[in-house]
């Protein structure tokens, strides 16, 4: 689209909004109003096109309150595609905080956009805010509802993995992987990224036939049908996702996998086998919670044989400071997810008792990962749309878009962290890597 006409400058509700943000802000800003402001020759812009969308930037200052107003369309994109806005975002990120106004500027701000756009309007439908919200502290103390719980953890996993198993396809591809890629060469595709992450994990559980491994929170039981078909592994999975679970089941039956392969719709705690060789979680722990870290790897080691393995894969932050999820994330992506330091997972595992062999970085495959489900999601942007609705396929080309910034700005990582139960000192491991 073109850029909007020139409006007076300084007048009206964009310039209002734009001063609102420390440094400006770094692209040009339309409002219903007629008025404009930034330099309308950049290629990238936003239009707030309704009185609701000033009431959610209003109520919610910061990235709530702009999300809020994207997701129901009623702050518009220019110049990007909604599946893919990466360009455009890359300038946005870090302008999202509006600045601390003195109360007489404050004053002249609310008489400039009104006061009856200090009344939130309803938060639109791709919001998390379940019954458990209102009705916590009641619960609470009956220990159902508490923060990771496991009929919270469900409804958590539910909200973001039964959205369509038809757009998970279009966005992630044929491998059904929502987990980070590891790219074996820069021009590698996504997909042999991806099964040559499944290969890495494998190998580094040294698998070997007639074995048994468990994987939690197997999503679509990627690595459940690797490891079934290319080692010989007797595999059991288990998702809380019932979409997922459906799924991989059908896949393995296709690929006749079920003499060797399961999955499950169950919580990992309710797994009763035990005596496994190895353990593998990909893309769970940020779902866990920090605080339950010592009873997850607990639960590992507990299910392990003496010298088996555990391989950690899970997104981490790039220190280990503690801090909580942003709210756009919380709300709409990932409910009540967290995420540590991979110092404070290696320490976790340490002090479960399992004795750590190996810690690797794959911040950049993050990145190339995410970038790869943009453009799926791009390109298969009005199926994408047909099976879910347009602010849902928004709110996903907002989030991935935003994590692929973060995962190439170094403000997260992706990390490995392989283990052993080691017994009496043996721990089963080669003098060096194999992998």
């Amino acid at each position: 689209m073109t850029a909007p006409t020139s409006a007076p400058a300084g007048k009206g509700i964009a310039p209002t909004i734009a001063s609102l943000f420390p440094g400006g802000l770094p692209l040009w800003l339309k409002a219903y109003d007629g008025s404009v402001a930034g330099d309308q020759s950049r290629p990238y812009g936003v239009e707030l096109v309704s009185e609701r969308g000033l009431s959610y930037i209003m109520t919610a200052p910061g990235d709530l309150g702009l999300a809020r107003a994207y997701v129901a369309g009623d702050l518009v994109l220019h110049g990007a595609h909604p599946g893919d806005p990466y360009e455009a975002f890359s300038l946005l990120k870090d302008h999202t905080d509006f600045g601390i106004p003195g109360p007489l500027e404050l004053i002249g701000v609310l008489r400039s956009l009104g006061l009856s756009h200090l009344i939130p309007p309803p938060p639109p439908p791709q919001e998390h805010l379940p019954a458990w919200r209102h009705r916590l502290e009641g619960l609470r103390a009956l220990g159902k509802w508490g923060r990771h719980s496991q009929e919270r953890d469900a409804d958590a996993i539910q909200h973001h993995y039964d959205v369509s198993n038809a757009f998970y396809e279009h966005v992630l591809g044929p491998s059904m992987t929502y987990t980070c890629a590891v790219f074996p060469t820069e021009d590698a595709t996504l997909e042999e990224a991806q099964d040559h992450k499944y290969d890495l994990v494998c190998r580094k559980l040294d698998l070997q036939p007639g074995q048994r491994l468990l994987d939690i929170g197997c999503g679509w039981g990627g690595m459940v049908r690797h490891a079934a078909k290319h080692y010989g592994v007797q595999v059991l999975g288990v998702t809380l996702s019932r979409e997922q679970a459906t799924w991989a089941q059908e896949e393995i039956k296709r690929q006749g996998l079920d003499d060797l392969a399961e999955v499950r719709h169950s919580d990992y705690r309710e797994v009763e086998e035990g005596d496994f060789d190895a353990v593998s979680s990909i893309g769970l722990t940020e779902h866990i919670g920090v605080d339950n870290y010592p009873a997850y790897f607990g639960f590992m080691r507990d299910k392990l044989k003496p010298r088996g393995r555990i391989l950690n894969h899970c997104i981490t932050r790039h220190d280990n400071v503690d801090r909580r999820t942003g709210a756009f994330i919380d709300r709409y992506v990932f409910p009540d997810g967290e995420l540590a330091g991979s110092g404070t997972i290696v320490r976790a595992v340490e002090d479960a008792g399992l004795e750590v062999q190996h810690h690797e970085n794959f911040r950049v495959h993050y990145a190339k990962t995410l970038a790869g489900w943009c453009r799926n999601l791009a390109d298969n942007w009005d199926a994408c749309v047909a099976e879910t609705d347009e602010g849902t396929a928004r709110v996903w080309g907002l989030y991935m878009a935003g994590s692929r910034i973060a995962f190439e700005r170094n403000e997260i990582q992706l990390h490995h962290v392989l283990a052993t139960k080691t017994d009496d000192g043996d721990s089963g491991y080669p003098l060096r890597h194999e992998f």
